[in-house]
């Protein structure tokens, strides 16, 4: 058994995130976008279409138009990137990743408000999208950032479970906790259980290692899965759990854009040849983030295509 690391100072930089938020603009050095501090204004609206939400276009108000894009920067980068060499800071919102979030919360107000007297759960929840769309760095790093928002006496503990690796978050004490092995992860959520504790799990599936329904968890705990369209990284856990599935779309266009102007922010001049690189790419293998802003790998998908076409 592993023994638990405390991480100082984690929990304060993924709850003290800042915010900025893309806008447009009219010419901004011909990006037709820019760079603004804080939350913005005017958030994006949603409607219900069915049995979930879509972003609804003809719901604005007057006044200043929603973002484009929104970031979130926590100085310690976020629990998807602890475990690797490179950190990043940088969270991206588009409307996709709020849809997620909002669809949670639903789910957590309505059991919140009435839960004492119904069988209701916090819920079960499902999010699939391809693989290398943003779905843990972005819509994982926002579901942990909200959830440790929520009011902390009815939502007092989140963890993030990722690979073998889990990061206990716990909001009275403002720590996040590391374990490192099954068995340890096991006797937390025990322990949590046994205390009668409200807990949420966000767990990200990840290759190779351990799959969802391999966890012993609490029916009386909220919990989202986060995968890609591989069937057998979820089935067994959907098949016992019945979750509400969320599809994640890709990234639009403006969103990748967005994206750009963010991270070439500080060199204004050279945010249109690098927007022009970046569609390029998009080009070749779609709104893929992993690829098109990393140029070894979008190279390596790009060879992997061609050896595939061939063969």
């Amino acid at each position: 058994m592993s023994v638990p690391i405390y991480l100082e100072g984690h929990y304060e930089s993924v709850y003290n995130a800042r915010w900025h938020h893309v806008v447009e603009v009219p010419g901004g050095n011909g990006m037709g976008m820019e760079v603004r501090e804080g939350k913005p204004p005017q958030p994006w609206t949603y409607k219900e279409v069915g049995r979930t939400l879509e972003k609804d276009d003809g719901a604005q108000q007057s006044g200043e138009a929603p973002p484009v894009l929104m970031v979130l920067t926590s100085d310690k980068a976020w629990p998807y990137t602890w475990k690797e060499v490179e950190s990043l800071p940088y969270c991206y919102l588009n409307c996709e990743v709020e849809r997620v979030w909002q669809i949670v919360e639903h789910y957590l107000n309505e059991w919140f408000s009435i839960h004492a007297e119904t069988d209701l759960t916090p819920g079960q929840h499902l999010v699939i999208g391809t693989s290398g769309i943003g779905k843990s760095m972005n819509a994982g790093s926002y579901l942990l950032y909200q959830l440790l928002h929520y009011d902390v006496e009815k939502l007092p503990v989140v963890l993030y479970v990722i690979g073998n690796e889990a990061f206990l978050f716990e909001k009275t004490t403002k720590t996040v906790t590391k374990y490192m092995d099954g068995f340890s992860i096991e006797r937390v959520f025990a322990s949590l259980f046994l205390r009668g504790v409200n807990a949420y799990i966000i767990y990200d599936v990840v290759k190779g290692c351990r799959k969802p329904y391999q966890i012993s968890t609490t029916r009386v705990w909220g919990m989202i899965v986060v995968t890609s369209p591989k069937e057998d990284n979820f089935d067994a856990w959907e098949k016992y759990r019945s979750p509400k599935r969320i599809i994640m779309n890709c990234p639009e266009k403006d969103d990748v854009k967005a994206m750009c102007v963010w991270m070439k922010r500080n060199e204004p001049t050279e945010q249109a040849g690098y927007w022009r690189n970046i569609n390029g790419r998009m080009e070749g293998v779609g709104p893929i983030l992993r690829y098109i802003f990393d140029e070894n790998k979008y190279n390596g998908r790009i060879q992997s295509c061609k050896i595939l076409l061939v063969n």
